[in-house]
């Protein structure tokens, strides 16, 4: 079945981890074999692996954190450097566009006719990809913001671990800054989309209500099911679906299982079942399935060690249709967890 995945950071993949996304999953995990660092030769995603699993399209990422200390691979310790990072993980999208393996999808009617080449030529068309940024530091300013627009940016998160310059993120606490209220504003004169995927909860909601503009997580579980602030309250929850947002589920173990961590995984069995109880919770509070979709976030800087045990590859996100069947979903509605809510999701935002 067709996929739309609303989260992988390809770029940062390929970038950071020096990863030939050319090669099979499996290709890249033998070229990391004896290196000890987490999630080396544990590997998901590629682009062969994307295509055998039907992603036609995904929400990809530009990902750099302006932080001081500048101490790990997603920290740099000015607005300027973090900036030129994400531009040189554009790059290289243009680089896969100028060999035919990506297209930059900026608009309905392009979206539209990619799905339609990709359903007569699956084998042949490359993948279609929406240039979303996780954690909005690489924009400089608020009027810096045409310039990424320009440069095919359309799915903007605030914040990502701890405080930007915009938000306060996961692990921390606090509201938008000055320079985020307007920036939204800019967002939202743009026609940019929020991604509130990361948002403090003081930040989730002041964005809400100052921002008029189309909403979605692209990566986001749900508070009832595994505490903490990185996952939604249903009240967060209800709150989007009143807006008409999508939500991602992710498929990174600890999100998915109360208490799952690297030491505990041997007792606490995380598989695809637990990604359907994500996506069934956020449909039962809806009363539908219009507002539930995949954002797996595979390869966010971890592999098999963390994901689902019957997950090997992004190719067994196929599994996850018949996971819905047996809970009583129709064909109609698994579709549209696949890939039909996000469609609609962008005809509304960009038509």
């Amino acid at each position: 079945m067709l996929v739309i995945d609303s989260h992988l950071d390809i770029s940062w993949n390929a970038l950071n981890w020096n990863r030939d996304l050319n090669r099979t999953v499996a290709e890249i995990r033998a070229a990391e074999a004896g290196m000890t660092e987490q999630g080396r030769g544990t590997n998901t995603v590629s682009l062969p692996e994307l295509r055998r699993g039907e992603v036609a399209v995904c929400l990809a990422t530009v990902l750099a954190r302006a932080k001081p200390r500048g101490d790990s691979l997603l920290d740099f310790r000015t607005q300027e450097i973090a900036c030129a990072m994400a531009q040189g993980q554009l790059a290289y999208y243009r680089v896969l566009e100028r060999g035919g393996k990506a297209r930059l999808l900026k608009d309905w009617r392009a979206l539209v006719g990619h799905l339609g080449e990709w359903q007569a030529a699956p084998e042949t068309t490359p993948l279609g990809f929406i240039l979303a940024m996780e954690g909005a530091d690489p924009i400089l300013s608020p009027d810096h913001a045409a310039a990424w627009w320009e440069d095919g940016l359309r799915v903007v998160g605030l914040a990502h671990y701890g405080p930007s310059a915009y938000a306060h993120g996961t692990a921390s606490s606090g509201g938008l800054t000055p320079a985020g209220r307007d920036l939204l504003q800019a967002m939202q004169q743009l026609g940019m989309v929020l991604d509130a995927t990361h948002l403090a909860e003081e930040s989730f909601w002041e964005a809400l209500e100052l921002f008029q503009g189309p909403v979605l997580a692209s990566h986001n579980n749900c508070r009832a099911l595994v505490p903490g602030d990185r996952q939604f309250t249903d009240a967060q929850i209800q709150a989007l679906l009143e807006r008409d947002a999508v939500i991602g589920t992710a498929l990174d173990s600890w999100m998915l299982a109360p208490g799952w961590t690297l030491q505990t995984a041997r007792e606490l069995h995380v598989t695809l079942e637990n990604v359907a109880d994500q996506i069934d919770h956020i449909c039962q509070i809806a009363g539908t399935a219009r507002h539930c979709a995949i954002g797996s976030d595979l390869d966010g800087g971890y592999g098999t060690e963390q994901s689902p045990e019957d997950l090997d590859t992004i190719v067994d996100l196929q599994k996850i249709p018949a996971l819905l069947r047996k809970r009583g979903y129709r064909e109609a509605d698994i579709a549209a967890i696949m890939h039909g809510n996000w469609l609609r999701f962008f005809e509304g935002a960009w038509k």
